[in-house]
């Protein structure tokens, strides 16, 4: 870890923030993986509920410009990947 030369505070590094973000987002991943099975679930039980539709796609159009920023791309150029 670096030191913060006005407090002497350690301060993490650049590649240590990024490894603690790398780590958080995979598990995030996992998480929403389980919270999609769960979706799933609910809406295999209530199949005329448009709601669950609509949940997943607002999840799909933030994942679209997640993957778009990441990317360094357009969300359309996304969105035209999915329809290949």
């Amino acid at each position: 870890m670096t030191t913060n030369r006005k407090n002497n505070a350690p301060q993490p590094t650049a590649a240590e923030t990024y490894a603690a973000r790398r780590n958080d987002i995979a598990r995030l991943l996992d998480v929403l993986d389980q919270h999609l099975a769960n979706h799933a679930e609910a809406a295999k039980a209530d199949p005329a509920n448009w709601g669950h539709a609509g949940d997943l796609g607002k999840v799909r159009g933030d994942l679209i410009n997640t993957v778009a920023f990441m990317a360094g791309m357009d969300p359309e150029m996304v969105e035209a990947f999915l329809a290949e």
